[in-house]
């Protein structure tokens, strides 16, 4: 096994995890298997109960695992199948520790950061390393480790002090050190200053981890004068400092390191057997499709968080995947959901009158409506909490009125639900036990009855779940192209199952999709609406490049005004199968041999 460490100075928020991804799409187009570890030294178990705000999106795995959003990074990139163990924390490594101290398999010794601590960062990477990730079934060759935070934080000391152990236990020959570091350029002559990294490469240096390779970024591409000072003050070759400057879009960003040798100076530090990037000229194509456009589409994200876009994370990567299949480009209209809301609407009773913040007439309410109104369509992200809940409602109503595309995901479903229940049907005090758990409110969305209440993390029903489409004349039939299918689900509420049949008889939807029971809901659709879907699941998770997600690819479809008939989307499938960078994948068996799946 082969081991790439990730690491990072001056800042955090560098570009780490786009690094770690692409030094990954390098080596795999070689022909090597190539896993990903991403280390997080806060003490949080895991990501599922920190804000959006506070760390971007969750992002959710097959197993259920709530991880960093730059394993999303990872997946998309490398079309590999993470696990939560792929994840370290610091809470996850004292957790167990600290539970092994109390089973007593210590043997009376002293519990202590070194060597337990650092032991079992150790065998937590070295297990992990080894489990497949790709169709192959076979191990990994080579892990990329992403170490989160700036080198110097005191929280990732135990996990430096591991990686150096880690390389010192694997040996020289089998571990490569990258460091990803900040070049500013001050003043109105643009001087591009070092120190910065000089600083970092030093602290790390000191550490036992010292870099084969230093990667620079900066607005510009470093001047050959930069990269000579840092490789005589760092201790490295001019040529193994990289620069990784502003692109039109990061699938560039492998394609750039390849023309600075990266690939090679990887191969001669890990000493493998040298092999051509035999798939990077896919890649570079796809790379290239991401900048021919052929036309525009339009669409608002109305959401709760909409003032950082990295929350909505995998849902721009999702949205950016279609546009490139459909060499369209997607402008985001970010709207917050509370610039919709007017305080004096009836349409919004049973919601608490201080969640509607608005007054018709005021600047940012005109504007959030203008936005809506021009957009070719709306998409409904998922979310917590009653905040913004009345605008999300009165945007579902305008699509739903207006016959624009419409895509609902996890809230965003069951607040289209609501709509139609409160506007269709006529339940004027239906609601959701989320926003209101009196008894005087018909509850249309529902806690699960197996959700622990008492705890927060790791309750909801996460992960790969089983979503049967029942309805054979459906839209999502057309997009899916299978009965059955698997997505990734976050959420604690569904849809009341025993309000089922009155919404479709009364509110003229259709459930187009559930679970293996028949009992919860997974899929709405509008029958003779443009394009109205809503999901309960989360299908941008699984969205990739050159396989996009299909609710996605449906919905900006309509958006762009394609036809949805199956010769149409059949059409749209096979253009973009020859998109795909790793439709045709070159890897090495269990002897070493390179051969082509």
């Amino acid at each position: 096994m082969k081991f790439v460490l990730v690491s990072g100075g001056v800042i955090s928020g560098i570009g780490k995890g786009l690094t770690a991804s692409s030094l990954g799409v390098l080596l795999k187009s070689c022909g090597w298997r190539v896993t990903s570890i991403k280390i997080d030294p806060y003490i949080n178990v895991d990501a599922g109960t920190m804000s959006p705000f506070e760390h971007g999106e969750v992002f959710v795995l097959d197993d259920g695992g709530e991880v960093d959003l730059d394993l999303g990074n990872y997946e998309r990139f490398l079309d590999i199948n993470l696990t939560s163990e792929s994840n370290i924390t610091t809470g996850k490594i004292y957790q167990q520790v600290i539970e092994k101290e109390r089973q007593g398999l210590y043997l009376g010794k002293t519990v202590q950061v070194i060597p337990h601590v650092t032991d079992a960062i150790q065998d937590w990477i070295l297990r992990v390393s080894k489990k497949p990730v790709d169709n192959s079934g076979l191990p990994p060759e080579i892990c990329v480790i992403e170490l989160g935070g700036t080198v110097g934080d005191i929280e990732s000391m135990p996990f430096v002090e591991a990686l150096r152990q880690l390389k010192y236990h694997v040996g020289e020959d089998n571990f490569c050190s990258v460091f990803v570091s900040l070049v500013p350029e001050l003043g109105v002559v643009g001087e591009q200053k070092t120190k910065p990294t000089q600083h970092g490469v030093k602290n790390l240096s000191s550490m036992g981890l010292s870099p084969q390779l230093i990667v620079c970024r900066s607005e510009r591409p470093l001047l050959s004068e930069t990269k000579q000072k840092l490789g005589l003050f760092c201790q490295v070759p001019p040529e193994a400092v990289v620069s990784v400057h502003d692109v039109s879009n990061t699938f560039r960003i492998p394609l750039m390191l390849q023309e600075q040798g990266v690939c090679n100076l990887l191969i001669r530090s890990l000493k493998l057997v040298w092999r051509l990037p035999t798939l990077l000229e896919r890649w570079n194509h796809m790379a290239s499709n991401a900048d021919i456009f052929q036309s525009t589409t339009n669409i608002a994200v109305v959401g709760k968080y909409t003032g950082l876009p990295d929350s909505y994370l995998s849902i721009v990567k999702a949205l950016l995947h279609v546009g490139m299949s459909l060499h369209t480009k997607v402008n985001i209209q970010w709207i917050s959901a509370e610039d919709l809301e007017v305080s004096n609407d009836s349409n919004f009773s049973g919601l608490k009158k201080e969640n509607c913040t608005h007054q018709r007439g005021t600047a940012a309410y005109d504007k959030a409506w203008h936005t809506l109104s021009s957009c070719d369509g709306i998409l409904l992200p998922g979310g917590f909490g009653t905040r913004g809940i009345a605008g999300m409602l009165a945007a579902c109503r305008y699509a739903r009125e207006s016959n624009k595309p419409f895509l609902g995901i996890c809230l965003g479903m069951q607040v289209a639900i609501l709509e139609v229940a409160r506007n269709v049907v006529g339940w004027n005090d239906g609601n959701s036990e989320e926003f209101d758990t009196s008894d005087g409110c018909k509850k249309v969305i529902i806690y699960m009855p197996e959700i622990d209440k008492s705890r927060m993390g790791g309750t909801m029903r996460l992960g790969s779940r089983v979503t049967r489409i029942r309805n054979l004349d459906s839209l999502a039939l057309k997009l899916y192209r299978t009965e059955i299918i698997h997505e990734r689900h976050r959420h604690r509420y569904e849809v009341n199952p025993n309000l089922v049949k009155d919404l479709e008889e009364q509110g003229h939807i259709s459930f187009t999709g559930c679970d293996e029971t028949g009992q919860r809901m997974e899929i709405l659709e509008i029958p003779k609406h443009r394009f109205f879907m809503g999901t309960q699941y989360h299908p941008e998770l699984k969205s990739r490049p050159g396989r996009p997600s299909p609710p996605f690819l449906g919905f900006i479809m309509a958006a762009n005004g394609y036809s949805l008939d199956n010769q149409s989307i059949e059409r749209i499938l096979r253009e973009i199968e020859e998109q795909n960078p790793w439709s045709q994948t070159v890897s090495s068996d269990e002897n070493g041999e390179v051969k082509s799946l």
